[in-house]
């Protein structure tokens, strides 16, 4: 139970990855032109970036690459890419986040971190791992599928990333099945 908790907030934090790099190049910027001050805060909030990005990225492979589930060959009967659905809203929160906030003062900084753990917990607890403007960026996109086993007559729904475009045509997919709200196309067994 624990470990499945911890891959999941591993997820979390790796949806919000671009916002760390905004509000790290910010920071860095800021104590180059000589803005801010190495004070102990500022230490700490530079730490603190750079162990949730390695953190983020650390879950994300960890979610996928060395994910226990077994992939399932399935068909896939219609896609629809629903990327824009979800990529916009929470970029704006990352400039919303990055720009206008001066981590400096430590009221700022706890408010940044009550913020960022209201939204962990409707995260984790609505399952929307399928929000993760991260992997957009590294070029997956986002389908809301109609499936079936191959083998099976019924009809399934699911959430899954794929690199590059889903073609269901006389195609059938190896899909590691996290959950209905989070899946990955097994790209070395598409058939």
């Amino acid at each position: 139970m624990f470990m499945k908790f911890f891959k999941n907030l591993l997820l979390y934090i790796s949806a919000f990855i671009p916002m760390y790099l905004l509000v790290l190049i910010k920071l860095l910027v800021e104590l180059i032109n000589q803005n801010l001050s190495f004070n102990v805060l500022n230490t700490i909030n530079l730490i603190t970036l750079l162990l949730l990005i390695l953190a983020g990225v650390g879950g994300l492979v960890w979610n996928i690459k060395f994910n226990k589930e077994k992939s399932k060959e399935v068909r896939i009967l219609t896609k629809h890419n629903i990327t824009d659905q979800h990529f916009l809203g929470y970029f704006s929160l990352f400039v919303f986040f990055a720009i206008p906030l001066d981590l400096s003062y430590v009221s700022v900084y706890c408010v940044y971190i009550v913020i960022l753990i209201m939204i962990g917990v409707v995260y984790i607890h609505n399952s929307l791992y399928y929000i993760n403007p991260f992997l957009n960026l590294l070029g997956y996109s986002f389908y809301d599928i109609i499936y079936i086993e191959v083998g099976c007559d019924v009809k399934r729904h699911a959430k899954i990333f794929y690199k590059g475009d889903l073609i269901i045509e006389n195609k059938t997919y190896f899909v590691k099945l996290k959950n209905e709200n989070f899946s990955f196309v097994d790209e070395k067994h598409a058939r």
